[in-house]
């Protein structure tokens, strides 16, 4: 497995690491817990570092999953803070005083004296503005709490608001795959410049670019999938999956290689964010993403994204 350096920060990540909102039971439907510990040793096993989660990720049980599991050395952990989630309703806080009490909590469960990265989670472009929550997780990297702090935004405009303010986060956490690309392209000039760490999350679309699904396919009650598309907007996606059509698969093996490929191909990820819910899902991803450079051939790379234009991606 290779590694890339996340940004500036000098915390060196294996490119591709493991999410693990979907092993949650949150994202996708319940998970087993042997099967929640099987994946996160396979991955450990096959040279994966960077383990991605969050408190609110089954109400601080994968925190603490990730805290037994992961040897301290030889690891990194990104966790995201500011959902209230045991605010009934739920709801989004960046003030210092919950963040203080959340960063505490979130060391607690890792079991770990230092938290490698600390990331806000879904910010507004208001609690960028203001700052505070930047300057207080910036005061705990100066302090050793944590090694590096960053953002997970949901749109370019936060992102670029993030990066031009005063203090600046030291990684991103942004969706981008072949059928959203349009925020991290937008900020590719910021990017260049800051020279953020970029962790790309949503690689797989949530299953859409795993070459699996059939026009009939149907999601069960706890899938937020079952929710995230009409019907109509679903089957309009399915069918622009023809683009995939033209790759030369000796080179690779299937979509869900390809789609992985294509984000590994931009210089500006540092790791893709992937979210198995089986070893056997890992397992296929790991062996048929390419290991090393060229992700993507340039002349099949521009053939590729003309064909998503014609499709109107």
């Amino acid at each position: 497995m290779r590694r890339r350096i996340l940004g500036n920060t000098k915390i060196e990540v294996s490119e591709l690491s493991l999410g693990t909102w979907g092993l949650s039971g949150d994202a996708y439907g319940p998970v087993s817990e042997r099967e929640q510990d099987a994946v996160i040793d396979r991955a450990l096993a096959l040279g994966v570092n960077c383990f991605e989660t969050a408190d609110v990720y089954g109400d601080g049980r994968m925190e603490r999953k990730l805290g037994a599991r992961l040897p301290e050395t030889g690891t990194v952990v990104v966790t995201k803070i500011g959902t209230a989630w045991t605010d009934k309703p739920v709801r989004k806080r960046f003030d210092v005083d919950y963040l203080s009490q959340a960063l505490g909590a979130s060391l607690d469960r890792l079991g770990r004296k230092q938290i490698d990265v600390v990331l806000l989670h879904n910010p507004s472009i208001e609690t960028v503005r203001r700052g505070h929550a930047a300057e207080f997780l910036e005061s705990r990297v100066e302090q050793g709490g944590i090694r590096a702090w960053g953002m997970s935004v949901g749109s370019a405009e936060i992102g670029i608001a993030a990066l031009g303010a005063p203090v600046k986060p030291h990684v991103l956490e942004m969706a981008y795959n072949v059928f959203f690309s349009s925020d991290v392209l937008t900020m590719d000039s910021v990017l260049h410049l800051t020279k953020v760490g970029l962790l790309a999350r949503s690689v797989l679309a949530h299953g859409l670019l795993s070459g699996l699904w059939n026009k009939d396919v149907q999601f069960d009650e706890g899938d937020h999938r079952r929710d995230r598309w009409t019907p109509q907007q679903l089957r309009r996606r399915l069918s622009q999956l023809q683009a995939f059509n033209i790759l030369n698969r000796t080179k690779t093996p299937s979509m869900r290689a390809a789609a992985v490929n294509w984000v590994l191909a931009n210089p500006y990820v540092s790791s893709a964010v992937l979210g198995p819910r089986s070893v056997l899902q890992l397992d296929q991803l790991l062996r048929e993403v390419r290991p090393e450079p060229p992700y993507f051939d340039p002349i099949e790379r521009h053939r590729f994204d003309q064909r998503l234009m014609d499709l109107n991606v």
